[in-house]
């Protein structure tokens, strides 16, 4: 069976969830991977480049999950998943786009690793949340914010990490 590595925008809450339901969904779930619109529009990026773009989409896309969630933790997180391919719902897309979705939830056996940003990029994670929206409509201000948070490289867990990591980060 062939998978395809995806990207999963997240907030600590929503990784709790994952851990306690032992599965990501419901579905359709939205995540980022290298699509075939992302391929034709960075066509001399080679595969770790393209899995970085989307990686850092989904990065941008917890942002986005920050701003709706003020009780949240000012911390990023993006999921990796590893999903069969037959599981993706074909869209048409926006050239560039590594958007698209999954027709089923998500096991947790499925994640190959959790990232989440450190305690010393919460105030600049703080920042880029707020800012986030802004950004996408083309405030260059907001997207000097959001850059900022960019800038903070999110830590990697093994997925057996998990209930460590968020004992860890509850007390």
């Amino acid at each position: 069976m062939s998978v395809t590595r995806v990207y999963l925008s997240a907030t600590l809450p929503q990784l709790r969830e994952l851990r306690d339901r032992g599965e990501w969904g419901p579905p359709p779930v939205e995540v980022h991977t290298v699509t075939p619109a992302l391929r034709e529009w960075y066509a001399e990026g080679d595969e770790e480049e393209l899995e970085y773009v989307a990686f850092t989409r989904a990065a941008q896309g917890a942002l986005h999950l920050l701003r709706t969630d003020p009780a949240a933790p000012r911390r990023r997180v993006v999921i990796s998943a590893d999903v069969p391919e037959h599981a993706f719902r074909v869209h048409d897309f926006e050239l560039g786009s590594s958007a698209t979705t999954v027709r089923s939830a998500i096991p947790v056996a499925d994640v190959a690793a959790i990232h989440v940003d450190s305690a010393d990029a919460e105030p600049d994670v703080a920042s880029a949340a707020a800012a986030a929206t802004e950004a996408a409509a083309g405030d260059p201000d907001a997207q000097f914010t959001v850059d900022s948070a960019e800038d903070h490289a999110l830590e990697w867990y093994d997925p057996t990490e998990l209930d460590e990591l968020l004992t860890r980060l509850d007390g």
